[in-house]
């Protein structure tokens, strides 16, 4: 249906992955992805085409569909007022006001149009659903489509969409949660749980999402009933990525590696390693944070006015758990080596049936 040849999925990671890391994937096999929720259609535009000089190979798009932001200036004011020690540190000054930083595709009809017009083999979609209107005419222009469900209630939403195929995205994933409704209550169901409920209750093909990092993973999802497994956290050290030298630091150097979900550096929940923002978020708690993507605004400039004095501890270090078994290899020669890997696990467990 994807038109690859592994069952392997690079995950978007928006602001991590690169052309060359998603046209890498696609040329050894599996679907190689990008994250443009984060940028306009015309520099999602560029991105498409700086894929597609590099491969021949299927390209898969992924956007965000959250519920666009309201402001509240006075929440957000005084949220720019608790940070405001922490510019000072740096010798920063918080911003004057926080901005919506980008467009959800809900609303976004130029990223609609460049689509249609691009036709990427694969398109998918975060934090929920655009409307059944953009869904059709996607369909139509003949893209295959992609979403991410946390639990049975949205897969369920997913499939009645008309979805091709529903990414189980368990709690150990890394970045941002993709919960439809980030208010509600989170049943945080593992992988593994969450694989199985999507493939005992859906006729969709179900993709395993959160905490693969190798092959054994991989092996794993597909003895689940996955027909795929999506990895982002393994690629974070591939050369190809854009994880910037204190976020490769982190994921190296730090003996624990350990991760949590916070809310604070963008204002949805996002497992990220631990750090001195993941800190002040335990600190200040949930409530004050403003919405997504404002808060986002203020994270970012936090995080730049940290790293221009080398301090990198603020920065969106999104990984999930697994994130001590990542490996710093060209992406399509992980892609390989995952491959091998998952073979060998499929060989052992048939190994052991047949004693």
């Amino acid at each position: 249906m994807l038109g690859i040849r592994l069952p392997i999925i690079q995950a978007p990671m928006a602001g991590v992955s690169t052309p060359e890391m998603a046209a890498a994937v696609s040329n050894a096999g599996g679907l190689g992805s990008i994250g443009v929720g984060n940028v306009d259609a015309g520099g999602a535009r560029a991105m498409i085409a700086a894929v597609r000089a590099r491969t021949a190979g299927p390209l898969n798009v992924n956007l965000f569909c959250h519920a666009p932001a309201v402001s509240n200036p006075a929440r957000e004011a005084d949220w720019l007022t608790q940070l405001g020690p922490h510019f000072t540190r740096f010798g920063a000054t918080p911003p004057g006001a926080l901005r919506e930083i980008y467009k959800s595709f809900v609303e976004d009809d130029e990223m609609l149009a460049m689509l249609l017009a691009e036709r990427p083999a694969v398109v998918s979609f975060h934090f929920g659903l655009p409307s059944a209107d953009r869904i059709r005419a996607l369909k139509q222009a003949g893209i295959r489509l992609l979403a991410s469900a946390t639990n049975l209630a949205e897969a369920h939403a997913i499939r009645d969409a008309g979805i091709d195929a529903v990414v189980a995205q368990g709690y150990e994933a890394g970045g941002h949660r993709g919960v439809f409704d980030p208010h509600a209550p989170d049943e945080r169901l593992g992988t593994m749980a969450l694989t199985r409920l999507l493939v005992t209750n859906l006729s969709l093909p179900v993709i395993a999402a959160g905490g693969i990092m190798d092959g054994a993973g991989i092996a794993a999802a597909l003895a689940l009933g996955a027909e795929a497994a999506q990895l982002g956290t393994a690629f974070v050290l591939c050369p190809e990525s854009a994880a910037d030298l204190g976020y490769r630091r982190a994921m190296t150097e730090r003996p624990t590696r350990s991760t949590i979900v916070t809310s604070a550096i963008s204002g949805r929940p996002a497992r990220s390693l631990s750090n001195r923002f993941t800190a002040l978020g335990e600190e200040l708690g949930r409530d004050g944070v403003p919405d997504y993507p404002i808060a986002y605004d203020a994270g970012k400039a936090l995080h730049a006015a940290a790293k221009s004095t080398g301090e990198y501890g603020y920065g969106a270090q999104w990984a999930g758990q697994g994130a001590g078994l990542a490996r710093e290899k060209p992406a399509g020669e992980l892609v390989e080596l995952l491959w091998q890997e998952a073979r060998g696990a499929i060989a052992r467990m048939t190994l052991i049936e047949n004693q």
